[in-house]
């Protein structure tokens, strides 16, 4: 079992943009990074797997290094034309090498060690395993073995993703299990949300 961190360079500007209103595109930016070492030390402790991060929109960036070398996790580099075909790519390349994935972007501050562990664990008996999300996405996505047909033509960044992959799914023959429903920090409210919440750094919030 492995576990696939996606996660863009935190480039001021090109992440985190919905934000930028709130804090300004450095400081999202910034935020940005922090969520990527927060998910990353997540990911490891849970002790599930080895731990990548694939990167966009290459590994060049020298934030990606120091996250190799601070968390000891493989760099690899995302690759296709959308996210669905990203993440394809990426289910694809782990069990070429013999292993299921577990999947997950950076952005929910309430993914735990414990969500990964039941995702894990939930692939030993489905084919596939979802943590939707509040905005009718999901924040992880784990597969026994690659299924394109579930990333194919979504319209991502929407409320319909999960409820159009699960007729994908169904379509497909697919058993699957859903865990608890999840929640991204991707606008300026959800971050008030956090920040009420308690669950930013003292530097973010």
């Amino acid at each position: 079992m492995r576990i696939a961190v996606f996660a863009k360079a935190p480039v001021a500007g090109s992440v985190k943009t919905r934000l930028s209103p709130l804090l300004g595109d450095e400081r999202a930016a910034a935020f940005h990074a922090r969520l990527v070492h927060r998910t990353l030390a997540t990911a490891v402790e849970s002790g599930v797997g080895a731990v990548e991060l694939w990167c966009a929109p290459d590994v060049s960036h020298p934030f990606f290094a120091n996250c190799a070398s601070r968390f000891g996790v493989r760099l690899r580099a995302q690759t296709g034309a959308d996210l669905g075909a990203r993440m394809n790519c990426a289910f694809e390349a782990v069990h070429a090498e013999g292993e299921p994935l577990v999947l997950i972007g950076c952005d929910c501050l309430l993914l735990e060690g414990s969500t990964l562990r039941e995702a894990a664990g939930a692939l030993a008996s489905n084919d596939a395993v979802f943590a939707p999300a509040e905005d009718g996405g999901y924040v992880l996505v784990g597969l026994a073995a690659p299924a394109p047909e579930i990333f194919e033509g979504i319209e991502w960044s929407t409320s319909s993703v999960m409820s159009v992959t699960r007729r994908r799914l169904a379509a497909a023959g697919l058993r699957w299990k859903e865990l608890a429903i999840h929640w991204d920090v991707d606008l300026p409210g959800d971050y008030m949300r956090a920040q009420q919440m308690g669950l930013l750094d003292p530097v973010d919030a």
